[in-house]
């Protein structure tokens, strides 16, 4: 039993690793993986935690510079530039090929290659724009750190909806190894953090906020190109995220 066990952590813990080098540009050092294909596609239970530590260490540098007297507008200013120093912008990537996309492009295999193109259009550009404003005037408002956490945690979840919802638009691509093992668990993850850091009115109505986006997300990808990719998964985090602490901010 006790080997099992082990072996059982073990699994999880190199699971964790690849959740963490995928939504992350932490060192992770000889963090150890998963040896075979299956684990990584089994790591979706633990993006909430990657969000969440992201969230938490951005926050903290929001509190340490607020610590230090700096406006509470640009401590946030920082603080987000540190979290997409610590993400690699990966979501925010996806938005703005997201937005590229299915803005720009006529029918589906448009779209789809629009969104493989690394230039920026003017959807993407005002996509990106747009985000980090609703983030940073809402996170200069509510300037606590739980609620980074939170909100990383239920972004990260909210991915999974269209993940588990839809089927790859490619053949190939990230998005197409994903597996939908670890969806449930990751769903109830990260419902589950945020209602342990926030006041349970403020959790479910972010938590609420977050999974009508992943579901609105879901369903604009399924009538534009007919299933997920890599970068509706990430746009998905960044618009779930928006919306959560949008939520969060009415109470405030």
């Amino acid at each position: 039993m006790s080997g099992w066990l082990i072996g059982w952590l073990a699994a999880r813990r190199a699971e964790l690793g690849a959740a963490l080098g995928l939504m992350t540009r932490l060192p992770l050092g000889r963090w150890p993986m998963p040896e075979a294909p299956e684990g990584f596609a089994r790591a979706a239970w633990a993006y909430p935690l990657a969000g969440a530590l992201a969230g938490g260490l951005a926050g903290g540098a929001q509190a340490l510079l607020l610590w230090a007297g700096m406006p509470p507008a640009l401590a946030t200013a920082w603080a987000l530039a540190a979290l997409l120093l610590l993400t690699g912008a990966l979501h925010e990537d996806g938005l703005a090929d997201m937005a590229d996309g299915f803005g720009g492009g006529r029918d589906r295999e448009r779209k789809l290659a629009i969104m493989r193109d690394s230039r920026i259009g003017s959807y993407g550009a005002l996509a990106l724009l747009l985000s980090l404003g609703l983030r940073g005037a809402a996170l200069a408002l509510l300037a606590s750190p739980l609620a980074w956490v939170a909100a990383g945690a239920l972004s990260r979840a909210a991915l999974l909806l269209p993940l588990g919802l839809l089927r790859p638009a490619r053949a190939d691509g990230l998005a197409a190894g994903l597996g939908r093992a670890g969806v449930l668990p990751g769903l109830a993850l990260g419902a589950g953090l945020a209602f342990l850091l926030l006041p349970a009115g403020a959790a479910l109505a972010a938590t609420l906020a977050a999974a009508l986006a992943g579901l609105g997300v879901a369903w604009l990808a399924r009538r534009q190109v007919g299933g997920h990719t890599g970068d509706i998964l990430g746009a998905c985090a960044v618009l779930a995220e928006c919306a959560a602490l949008s939520a969060l901010s009415l109470g405030r």
